[in-house]
């Protein structure tokens, strides 16, 4: 009977002792270790959530591709080569078209911290001792990992619309569209840290994301605008993201220039990496202050 109650008493110990070795291990990390393994955990449950939705993968290249297939082949009549010598406006407007979805998905994947913060996990997590930046770090690496996955996927059309695409340039695509994906999540996640309903941040980006697109050079060439049309494109971050992609894919033909000189592409990237950075310590900074 005695023995009976040991081995009982010891089975259903067995998960309790099994966390409290866990909890064991976590706690004897450094600061180092516990911020990495956080980013990592953050990151890991980014991707379960994004691979578990069939429906978010299909709606997030639903757009992209009607824009494409159906406004490309609509408006490239119309424009001829007259975006760039030499080449169909489908052509052309593909790399815009690559942006264009890592936009949207990487604006609206931080749309899940409005999520976490009506159903309390953002609370959970913010009351963890971990740094503010290991959790907007995570955030914005998992999302950033998401927009390109989805990214990638459009690149298997890059056929269907002549658009020569080797290994290298695959690999240069991938690079600039994580550098941006980055970018656009970081400042997603600083309007979401201000944001109490989901409703709220659905509108700011609407205001927001269109603009930010339709300035960007995505869907039209910048050459030959109105003045005022001009500066407001140049002072877009985005459009530093959008010329380089299509920089790798169409080469030189149709580059941004200031002052009539073609800007350096490590310029552009510049751009691209210091507002992720400022948008990432602006996140930090105010998830500091959340409560």
């Amino acid at each position: 009977m005695t023995t009976g109650t040991a081995g009982t008493t010891g089975t259903a110990d067995a998960p309790t002792a099994a966390k409290t070795g866990t909890a064991l291990v976590v706690g004897r990390r450094g600061r180092f270790g516990r911020n990495a393994f956080t980013v990592a955990m953050i990151w890991r449950r980014e991707m379960v959530r994004f691979l578990r939705s069939r429906v978010r993968i299909i709606t997030g290249l639903a757009q992209p591709v009607l824009f494409l297939f159906v406004l490309g082949v609509g408006l490239g009549p119309v424009i001829g080569d007259r975006g760039i010598e030499g080449v169909s406006y489908q052509a052309f407007l593909f790399p815009g078209v690559l942006v264009m979805s890592i936009m949207f998905t990487a604006m609206f994947s931080a749309i899940s911290i409005v999520w976490d913060r009506e159903f309390g996990f953002l609370r959970e997590m913010l009351v963890a001792p971990v740094s503010r930046a290991s959790l907007v770090l995570g955030k914005a690496v998992g999302s950033a990992s998401i927009a390109v996955l989805q990214g990638t996927l459009l690149l298997l059309t890059a056929p269907l619309v002549d658009v020569d695409l080797g290994i290298g340039e695959a690999f240069a695509m991938i690079g600039l569209l994580m550098l941006l994906a980055f970018a656009i999540v970081s400042f997603g996640i600083v309007v979401a840290s201000r944001m109490q309903r989901v409703e709220s941040f659905q509108v700011v980006m609407g205001v927001v994301v269109n603009p930010m697109l339709f300035l960007s050079g995505a869907l039209f060439p910048l050459q030959g605008l109105p003045d005022w049309l001009s500066v407001a494109s140049k002072l877009n971050p985005i459009t530093y993201g959008v010329d380089p992609v299509r920089r790798v894919l169409l080469g030189e033909r149709g580059a941004l220039t200031w002052n009539g000189e073609v800007l350096p592409i490590w310029t552009e990237i510049l751009v691209v990496v210091v507002l992720g950075a400022a948008m990432l310590a602006l996140a930090t900074r105010l998830f500091s202050r959340s409560d």
